[in-house]
């Protein structure tokens, strides 16, 4: 680990991974907590996947039709988005069970994804990373965008903290206070889709549920007020990813893989003691 840190003085790639991971975790403390209490992790799951359709399409139009501004991660704001409205919409007023309706997007929304980068030249290798994800890839550009996405995530979350708290309990209390429980519920949704967008870079499509949820709920094991429990969230999962990024340096490890691993043994180290 020490070469690590030798290393991250030496080579601007590695201090865009530690700051790519460093910011997304503040939107991770705070979205996965209403994640975990709502317990909309499912929903996450199906907008998560949805997410590498958008990216699949952005990259086809971008380089078979030179739709230049398309940029992958502007696709997977869009369907990731997209997917939150729907799958909320419908979870909401369909009589459709809402677990076969998220299983038919986290479904196609993969399958667009492999069928546009499938048919994009010379980016079939990009099915990795968008899978998987790469930290070590973020660059300067990617930064400001996460960034910007990450302000505008933690600015809604405090400006409507104690609506999304009364939703997240007690939607019939928080109806019967006036408070439009719906329209916070999509905006949940909203501020979990943007989240999920961000995790892409980091721990990919595949992994990104565990990153948003576990630290989260290690967090819930300790705190009984959402407040600490978002503050020990975004902690744990700033020291999460910037372990995994230390400990996957040296022996040359996938980083998204490793900080996926530490972050599951952690949690299930938790579960253990805290039963003892």
């Amino acid at each position: 680990m020490g070469e690590f840190f030798q290393a991250l003085v030496r080579h601007s790639f590695l201090q865009h991974a530690l700051l790519a991971g460093l910011l997304v975790s503040l939107s991770c403390g705070i979205v996965g907590t209403y994640v975990v209490t709502r317990r909309i992790t499912y929903l996450a799951g199906g907008i998560a996947h949805c997410v590498l359709g958008g990216m699949g399409v952005a990259r086809y139009m971008q380089v078979v039709h030179g739709w230049a501004f398309f940029e992958p991660l502007l696709g997977a704001v869009i369907a990731a988005l997209g997917a939150a409205f729907i799958i909320g919409w419908i979870n909401i007023r369909a009589k459709e069970r809402i677990d076969t309706v998220i299983s038919a997007f986290w479904g196609m929304g993969m399958a667009v994804g492999i069928l546009f980068i499938s048919k994009t030249p010379g980016y079939g290798e990009d099915m990795m990373s968008y899978l998987f994800g790469n930290i070590l890839l973020v660059t300067q550009r990617d930064l400001l965008i996460i960034a910007g996405l990450d302000l505008l995530i933690v600015a809604t979350a405090l400006l409507f903290h104690k609506q999304f708290v009364a939703v997240c309990f007690d939607e019939e209390f928080a109806r019967l206070r006036g408070i439009n429980a719906p329209f916070f519920y999509f905006l949940m949704l909203a501020l979990t889709a943007l989240t999920v967008v961000l995790m892409v870079s980091i721990v990919g499509i595949v992994m990104v549920i565990v990153l948003l949820t576990l630290p989260a709920a290690i967090a819930g094991r300790f705190c009984r007020r959402m407040g600490p429990m978002m503050a020990l969230a975004a902690v744990l999962c700033a020291l999460l990813t910037t372990s995994g990024l230390a400990l996957s340096y040296q022996p040359d490890l996938p980083a998204g893989a490793a900080i996926i691993i530490l972050t599951g043994i952690v949690y299930l180290a938790t579960v253990v003691l805290k039963r003892q």
